[in-house]
């Protein structure tokens, strides 16, 4: 028996690709994301009572990955080595490729059509949403619950940013003032694979149209310059 889904909107957010993308919601508060519903769900009775909400599931789809599933994986947070079950982990390799993700709801507009802007997201540009649920934090937050290999928060790199990209980022910010946050956040989640160790490598993502250069010795990420892309 097989399903269909249909997208109610699509998530514009600040990481055009999937390299720097937070591996969790919440990891970076400052990544703002905006979702404008599509017709026919764009009615502003759809989301009557939703601003009430601090929190909000977002159910979607994992656009960007192969389609081929895999039992198990290499979760980063386990070094990139060891494997675990597809299902014991977060990974977009499903047999379907459905994602959820927690985020705070900061807005609600309903004066032309439906649009949620949303903070804390963890998904790449242009990710189709499928759902959205409010949370409710009375059976959704569990004190005693155990994380598995994910326990704790990950361990998180100091960033500095170089002279050339403090000029860089304050001409920015007059049109992203929170360009400056949402760099330290991204970056202080050491965004590169597992295996990466060379402190002289120089790594590139891309946070709304700025190419940001950056190296890292695996205790700080030193960002070398912030190019308008």
């Amino acid at each position: 028996m097989s399903y269909s889904l249909d997208a109610i909107g699509y998530l514009a957010t600040p990481f055009a690709d999937k390299f720097g993308v937070p591996r969790q919601p919440q990891l970076a508060p400052h990544a703002y994301g905006v979702l404008r519903l599509l017709p026919p769900y764009d009615r502003p009775e759809a989301v009557r009572g939703l601003d009430a909400f601090s929190h909000v599931w977002l159910s979607f789809i994992f656009h960007e990955s192969d389609t081929q599933w895999r039992p198990t994986v290499r979760p980063p947070r386990l070094g990139g080595n060891a494997r675990v079950g597809v299902f014991a982990s977060r990974s977009p390799f499903r047999p379907n490729r459905l994602g959820l993700s927690l985020v705070r709801l900061v807005r609600v507009d309903t004066r032309q059509g439906v649009t949620l802007t949303l903070a804390g997201v963890d998904l790449v540009d242009g990710t189709p949403i499928v759902d959205v649920k409010p949370y409710l934090p009375f059976v959704e937050s569990i004190s005693e619950a155990q994380g598995g290999f994910a326990d704790t928060a990950p361990p998180t790199l100091a960033v500095h940013l170089s002279d050339t990209a403090l000029e860089q980022l304050r001409a920015a910010e007059p049109g992203h003032p929170h360009l400056g946050e949402l760099l330290r956040e991204v970056l202080a989640q050491d965004p590169r694979p597992a295996y990466a160790d060379d402190p002289e490598r120089v790594y590139a993502i891309r946070l709304y149209h700025f190419d940001i250069k950056w190296r890292c010795d695996g205790r700080c990420a030193q960002v070398l310059s912030l190019d308008t892309i």
